[in-house]
């Protein structure tokens, strides 16, 4: 009998054995962090959001702000997947500081500047030439931001075809020099300036407010690069993210968002 028992014993835990399911290892989870340039808060907000959509087991998180600022903070040691850059001098300072690999830069869309008025237009701006009348009240990005650079340079090609001092005079209206090209938006919006100078993202990510268009020859072209950073915890997800944004449906985002194609 205690034979029998001891085979029966066996059978049932043999049997429970059976029917307990297989353990499935779960995909490691991953947060990618991605240092992006103010003006693609919202395009890349979205690709973000398509990106873990296509990749469950990824998390990704962004750090926007001014170009120049998310470039010292990467050299100050800021953990870090990917720099998206609204210009080249930022992105080829951190080739030379090693933090990213020089054959790996790539260039992925270009964007262009517009001058942005609020909605009532109180100051009656209605050409470019009128951003030098007396008492305007001008907000650019600062000088060291890229946008606030091209929009010093289309100033600069704006007095070779007004001429009238049409430098000094419009600099002269500048009230206010922002952080990044979001802090401009949120000045004309505010109704703290009668027009501010932004990218044409921009102003498509903010559709109350009137818009004045530069035309190409007094305009400035900007080209945004993107790469992996070195030192990145996820190097292959980092390029997966990249291609990501090089592709049709990434490009497609990014048109949406009012930038445009790769020259």
């Amino acid at each position: 009998m205690k034979h029998n028992l001891h085979l029966l014993i066996l059978f049932v835990l043999f049997i429970t054995g059976c029917k307990t399911a297989p353990t499935t290892p779960m995909p490691d989870s991953h947060t990618l962090t991605i240092f992006a340039a103010a003006s693609l808060t919202d395009a890349f907000t979205e690709i973000g959001e398509s990106f873990e959509a296509a990749n469950p087991s990824v998390t990704v998180t962004f750090n926007f702000g001014g170009s120049q600022t998310l470039r010292t903070q990467i050299e100050e040691g800021a953990p870090v997947d990917v720099f998206a850059s609204a210009n080249a001098k930022e992105m080829d300072t951190l080739v030379t500081g090693s933090f990213i690999a020089s054959n790996t830069p790539q260039i992925f869309l270009t964007n262009q500047l517009v001058v942005i008025l609020p909605t009532n237009n109180p100051a009656g701006i209605e050409k470019l030439e009128d951003l030098a009348k007396p008492g305007i009240k001008l907000v650019l990005a600062a000088e060291e931001v890229p946008v606030g650079r091209y929009s010093r340079e289309s100033f600069a090609l704006m007095d070779t075809a007004f001429g009238n001092d049409f430098l000094s005079t419009v600099l002269a209206n500048v009230v206010s020099n922002e952080d990044n090209v979001k802090q401009v938006v949120a000045k004309v919006q505010l109704g703290e300036a009668d027009a501010g100078i932004v990218y044409t993202s921009d102003s498509v990510a903010a559709p109350g407010l009137k818009s004045i268009e530069i035309p190409a020859e007094l305009n400035v072209i900007a080209k945004y690069p993107i790469a992996p950073l070195v030192n990145s915890e996820n190097t292959e997800l980092a390029q997966v993210f990249v291609d990501y944004i090089l592709s049709a449906e990434g490009q497609a985002i990014l048109e949406k968002w009012g930038f445009g194609p790769i020259q």
